[in-house]
């Protein structure tokens, strides 16, 4: 038996009426359309529902279809969405309807996505092929594309850095939060295009991870100046001499990649500042000093312009998936104000080398490719 599907999107009039959506039953519990077993179906407004703006509508007659929705979390960094289960539907369509959401918004948040790490992987290959867990650690035996990370053990690490107890021969800086802001693995030459962070275990309250948004990042900056920093590479790096080896027998670094300050979104063409006050170690060209004194302006415009950024709230099975290409994340930026765990699992899906403005393509300086795993 064939169904007759229509997709088309509506938008809420001025009165609050729900306009243009195909129903004879409208449920505000399940957001859902229910279409009639047998025969056709009319078209009506639905009264006193509101909803959010970018609605998209898939009806299918004789079933419950649901609709996929985007609440923004603010102006331009991140939404909300509702009506669609990542398990259960990850059709071709809905999949692009993500990645033009994913596009726009840069941080999607979805909420209620109970999942296996299995079909975490399987997300994260529908929109564009699992890589490794991370070029340096291993991920989980049994799912190598899977991140493990728990609060637990890395606790002592944060007390250490907040008290300048890690680098003793290293000057006092002032913190200012900016030291937890980075961009995931800038020190490969082909950083991963997203990342798909997973809720396992979340503490009541705490835990939250910030994004900041580095195109308005870099828009927000005076022409002139954005004209100098388009012609600037910076050099980025990490070494993890005590990692262990491998589980693929893949080298776990040193890394160091060569890339442009400003990139050019594959996709939007748009323009982002790559700032990280984890892996960016220096811009090429300018002597030490200057350098830093660039680099220090930089980092506090990223830690410090409060409209560019987004906080997301961690609840159980919530799931965060965010642009790597056009926003730097730092979390949990409360991770010292609670003692409960915090566990939560992470994949990537596989980039490209980056691009500058002037046509400057990303280089290795150390390491290899971070590729997919299939």
């Amino acid at each position: 038996m064939s169904w007759n599907v229509r997709i088309f999107e509506h938008r809420t009039g001025q009165n609050g009426q729900r306009i243009g959506c195909e129903t004879d039953i409208w449920s505000r519990t399940t957001v859902s359309l229910q279409f009639p077993q047998v025969g056709g179906s009319t078209t009506r407004t639905c009264p006193g529902v509101r909803c959010p703006e970018f609605h998209r509508t898939v009806s299918v007659l004789g079933v419950l279809v649901s609709e996929i929705s985007f609440r923004p979390l603010t102006p331009i960094t991140g939404a909300e969405v509702e009506g669609v289960d990542l398990v259960a539907d990850l059709s071709p369509t809905v999949v692009a309807r993500l990645r033009e959401a994913l596009l726009k918004h840069k941080v999607l948040v979805f909420r209620n996505q109970p999942m296996s790490d299995a079909e975490h992987v399987a997300l994260t290959n529908a929109f564009g092929g699992a890589t490794a867990a991370h070029p340096i650690v291993n991920g989980l035996p049994e799912e190598p594309a899977v991140l493990r990370t728990a609060l637990s053990e890395e606790r002592k690490a944060l007390v250490e850095a907040e008290a300048g107890l890690s680098h003793p021969l290293k000057g006092a800086t002032p913190r200012r939060i900016r030291t937890e802001w980075h961009v995931d693995s800038t020190f490969v030459v082909n950083p991963n295009a997203i990342t798909i962070l997973r809720g396992v275990e979340i503490p009541q309250a705490g835990g939250d991870t910030l994004f900041a948004n580095l195109e308005a990042l870099y828009d927000g900056l005076s022409p002139s100046f954005r004209g100098y920093l388009d012609t600037l590479q910076a050099i980025h790096s990490r070494h993890a001499p005590s990692a262990p080896p491998r589980l693929d027998g893949k080298p776990s670094g040193p890394f160091a990649a060569l890339h442009p300050l400003v990139t050019v979104h594959p996709e939007t063409g748009a323009r982002s500042l790559l700032v990280s006050t984890v892996f960016l170690q220096t811009i090429r060209g300018l002597k030490a000093r200057e350098s830093a004194a660039l680099l220090d302006f930089l980092l506090d415009e990223l830690a410090g312009r409060d409209e560019i950024h987004a906080r997301v709230r961690w609840d159980q099975d919530t799931l965060v998936m965010w642009d790597n290409r056009s926003v730097a994340h730092a979390g949990p930026v409360d991770g010292l104000m609670f003692q409960e765990e915090r566990i939560v699992h992470r994949t990537t899906v596989v980039g490209e080398a980056l691009t500058g403005p002037g046509g400057f393509t990303s280089r290795a300086l150390m390491g290899g490719r971070f590729e997919a795993l299939a």
